[in-house]
């Protein structure tokens, strides 16, 4: 492979997919999802692409899917399941399915790409939320998941410096499906010129993307004007 490899998680649709447009110039992106069909018309559009298609809650179906990965120079975690509404109101098993998916998963999919990564010199970015820096009425799930990702990404820039970069991007309200999901549980009308574009959080990560390897873009907020 003469180009750069990226990984984008959560590619089939919004930011992810907004993310895999962003890279397919320079890079061969390889695209996930779990909807076979949306991949194959996602790759379709690319310039170099193929579908990476696996469930990320399943570590031994992730080892299998990345085992051919030998160089990886940029991993961005864009796929992520949103949560609303006061903790009395919420379940264990909302608890483990949002953690295993926001947090679990990609401290997964890193650690077992992390000699490839590390191969390339590359770069990990992980699309968090303002809710990974600030908490507000009904977010317990969600901010405590979004906390621990930030978390996740300190501590991974910190253990792995001087071989790889990590990046956490922190949008503001997107204009996407999960946005108009997380809108509607919280009973307000869903405005999509009032959100950011998919696309202006994708240059955000091709920034950090383009930067000389010997610096690095830590942590990034990008919020709707």
């Amino acid at each position: 492979m003469s180009r750069p490899v990226a990984l984008v998680t959560g590619g089939s649709r919004g930011i992810g997919r907004a993310i895999a447009q962003a890279l397919s110039p320079t890079h061969h992106v390889l695209v996930g999802g779990r909807d076979a069909d949306r991949l194959r018309e996602v790759v379709a559009g690319l310039e170099s692409a193929e579908p990476f298609a696996v469930d990320l809650t399943d570590e031994a179906a992730l080892a299998a899917a990345v085992a051919g990965i030998e160089r990886l120079d940029v991993l961005v975690h864009s796929a992520g399941l949103v949560a609303f509404g006061p903790l009395a109101e919420t379940t264990t098993a909302e608890w483990r399915e949002v953690m295993e998916l926001n947090v679990v998963a990609p401290a997964t999919l890193t650690r077992v790409l992390l000699p490839a990564l590390r191969a390339a010199h590359g770069l990990v970015v992980f699309l968090n939320s303002g809710a990974g820096l600030a908490t507000y009425r009904g977010f317990s799930v969600y901010s405590a998941s979004k906390f621990a990702l930030t978390a996740l990404a300190d501590a991974l820039r910190q253990d792995e410096r001087g071989r790889i970069r990590v990046t956490s991007i922190h949008p503001g309200r997107v204009a996407t499906d999960m946005q108009a999901q997380l809108t509607s549980l919280q009973g307000m009308p869903y405005v999509p010129d009032a959100h950011l574009d998919p696309a202006d959080v994708a240059r955000a990560v091709r920034m950090a993307v383009d930067l000389p390897r010997d610096a690095s873009l830590d942590a990034l907020r990008i919020n709707p004007v």
